[in-house]
């Protein structure tokens, strides 16, 4: 079992997801009257806090004007952890098309919690408190991502981002005569799942039941109850026949060219209106129900393609299609 190679990068999805929330704060800086005079996109870096504050006080490049652009954001993944709280039955199966003959297959997902650390890095209080409440208000204490987890299923996940806690500092790093830093910390959670691999299968096409009245099965009766998908349109437009004449929504007895191919009791379809047989009243006239398996009656010129719906449609039924069921039930005494 491990060793089969699946790799959906939901974690990097996960990870990119998270970080694109932040991507569009700003800090402004205003007039005595409340015109905006200066206007800042706040810088977004996925690391360390450590990672930053070390290159405030290294200085390489001794023509280096500026060690780094405060405030800033910082974020990283800092773990990893089961959920057992959001666990699903691990047999239950997600299901999708790819044509008439086959499925692709995947099992339920596995939740993960992903947790992630947010830092605020700025010089003084104002800029670092104007940046905090553009992220709070958002959270109460959770906003849901859309993500696109596993692209093959196309299957698209609601994935909560929780703020856990939020710790603040303010003071000096390094000596009373180097820089002032102002820093906020927040802890966030993620709850994605962890999909396995994507596999393929072929499409149910009959389903058998037998149930019993009692558990005793020598003195009970036995039913078997067998149903196999029916097509309820037209799946390979034989067009054996046509109208010989136009009609109305409302003509029920019609003649066509042939109508040797069509049997009573069975079921056509004339452009988009499935019509089932009534009787073949004589030479080519066929009577009808008219508007089956939710068509709607239409007019239709002469010369339209009258198509059969028989055994041959039921085998290439479209996953678009609404099933419809032969039914056969036997009992056993």
């Amino acid at each position: 079992m491990l060793g089969t190679y699946t790799y959906n990068k939901i974690l990097r999805k996960t990870v990119i997801g998270f970080g694109t929330l932040f991507n569009n704060i700003e800090v402004r800086k205003e007039n005595a009257d409340g015109t905006t005079y200066s206007k800042m996109k706040v810088p977004l870096a996925y690391g360390p806090r450590q990672k930053f504050l070390a290159r405030l006080t290294e200085q390489p490049d001794l023509n280096q004007k500026a060690a780094i652009t405060l405030p800033r954001l910082s974020f990283e993944m800092t773990g990893i952890s089961y959920d057992a709280t959001r666990k699903l039955s691990p047999i239950t199966a997600s299901l999708k098309a790819v044509d008439n003959s086959s499925i692709k297959k995947q099992f339920t997902p596995v939740p993960y919690n992903v947790d992630f650390e947010v830092n605020i890095i700025s010089k003084t209080n104002d800029d670092a408190l104007e940046i905090v409440e553009q992220i709070l208000p958002v959270f109460q204490p959770s906003y849901n991502v859309t993500l696109k987890l596993v692209e093959e299923m196309n299957d698209f996940r609601d994935v909560p981002i929780v703020l856990n806690s939020i710790s603040y500092t303010d003071d000096y790093e390094g000596s009373f005569d180097s820089r002032k830093l102002t820093l906020f910390t927040l802890q966030f959670t993620a709850k994605t799942y962890i999909f396995g691999p994507v596999g393929a299968t072929g499409p149910i096409k009959k389903a058998k039941v037998d149930y019993h009245t009692n558990v005793n099965l020598d003195s009970t009766r036995q039913v078997a109850y067998e149903v196999t998908p029916k097509a309820l349109t037209d799946q390979n437009q034989d067009g054996s026949t046509f109208l010989t004449s136009a009609i109305t929504k409302t003509i029920t007895t019609f003649e066509v060219d042939d109508i040797n191919p069509i049997s009573i009791g069975g079921y056509i379809e004339i452009g988009n209106e499935v019509m089932k047989v009534r009787k073949k009243p004589g030479g080519n006239k066929i009577q009808v129900y008219r508007a089956q398996n939710g068509t709607t009656a239409a007019a239709h010129a002469s010369g339209a393609i009258v198509d059969l719906i028989d055994s041959a449609d039921d085998a290439l039924i479209d996953f678009g299609d609404d099933f419809g069921f032969n039914e056969l039930t036997s009992v056993f005494e």
